[in-house]
């Protein structure tokens, strides 16, 4: 079951974003041949709208054929008025845009629907507490419920971390125990810990980790809007920041994944409910645009780029141009694939 819902999840954001390029297409006068979840040979097609509708073999990625575009023929033109390549250079980025930017979209009401249901988040109870650290010697217990920091109000474990690792002086902390209320004052101390991508970094800490005791955000019409905005947004700038952080070397490559490391994480998703499948839909919905923005030349950023520089240079690139850094790009693209197909075979092999 897990495998046939992580396969659906896969489709459906792809289909989202082909779904983009076609109707931005569609808007500029472009002709559409093919519209393809998946590739290889087609399994089953049919024609709607002057469009082939095909589902392929390999469920891998998809594509939109449109009239005079071609990546397996970067040379291919058509000079008629309904051609991809009679448009203008802003007309065609914004073609190529609109797919990564339905991805967007999508994960953002998928995110919109998790916070109408009420997503589960982490509540500031104290789990461990270190021996010796600002919250032992000011005496913080396991169990311990944050309820305030300095007269600010705390309902989740990120407001109370935040706090924390943004303070300056000394903590006054209202603590729930055993229902009964108390106050204690300590002062977070620098501490060497590792960040989401594990680098060790210097944080200001009190020593606490979580019980794990999660409660369920109720969030009025105009939260709801706001919790769908933040998470997209810091979806998005999470996998900017990961892929810089890989270019430069800061992340290994060993922790780089690839399409079986998605079809697991989602069939695990699965068996914990609908809420932890649409929240990591979301996640590679963001994931699907950002990578499609990177400037290599089989993807839409690398079509963008040379439509970029069509329109400054008011010449295109030469046909030996386009097909060299073409199939560079695909050369560049395999061996992603290739590595976090490698990364994810290692990591079930243990």
């Amino acid at each position: 079951m897990g495998m046939i819902v992580s396969l659906l999840v896969l489709s459906a954001l792809i289909f989202f974003h082909e779904l983009g390029h076609y109707m931005a297409a569609r808007l500029m006068g472009v002709y559409v041949e093919v519209f393809s979840i998946g590739f290889g040979k087609k399994i089953a097609s049919f024609k709607k709208f002057g469009t082939e509708w095909r589902i392929a073999i390999i469920p891998l990625g998809g594509y939109v054929k449109m009239k005079g575009q071609s990546d397996a023929d970067p040379g291919q033109v058509s000079l008629d008025d309904d051609s991809y390549n009679t448009k203008t250079p802003l007309q065609r980025i914004f073609i190529l845009l609109a797919g990564p930017f339905a991805n967007f979209i999508l994960a953002f009401v998928l995110y919109f629907i998790i916070a109408l249901g009420g997503p589960n988040i982490l509540s500031p109870v104290i789990g461990k507490v270190v021996k010796d650290s600002p919250a032992f010697i000011a005496g913080l217990e396991s169990n311990d419920t944050v309820r305030s920091i300095n007269g600010v109000s705390i309902s989740t474990w990120k407001e109370m971390a935040q706090m924390i690792s943004a303070s300056q002086d000394s903590l006054n902390l209202e603590i729930q125990r055993a229902g009964f209320i108390e106050y204690k004052t300590l002062t977070p101390k620098v501490t060497e810990t590792k960040n989401m991508f594990n680098e060790i970094i210097q944080k200001k800490m009190i020593g606490i980790g979580s019980a794990g005791v999660f409660h369920t955000l109720e969030l009025s019409v105009s939260e709801t809007f706001s919790y769908a905005s933040e998470q997209t947004i810091f979806a998005s700038t999470m996998i900017f920041t990961s892929l810089q952080k890989l270019i430069m070397g800061d992340v290994p490559a060993k922790e780089l994944g690839g399409v079986i490391s998605i079809v697991k994480i989602t069939a695990d998703a699965t068996d914990v409910g609908w809420m932890s499948v649409l929240f990591f839909a979301a996640l590679i919905s963001v994931n699907l645009g950002v990578l499609n923005l990177l400037p290599i030349p089989a993807l839409d950023g690398g079509h963008i780029m040379f439509n970029l520089y069509e329109m400054i240079t008011k010449k295109m690139p030469s046909e030996k141009v386009l097909i060299n850094l073409t199939i560079a790009g695909w050369v560049i693209l395999f061996s992603l694939m290739g590595l976090g197909l490698f990364n994810d075979i290692t990591r079930l092999m243990g």
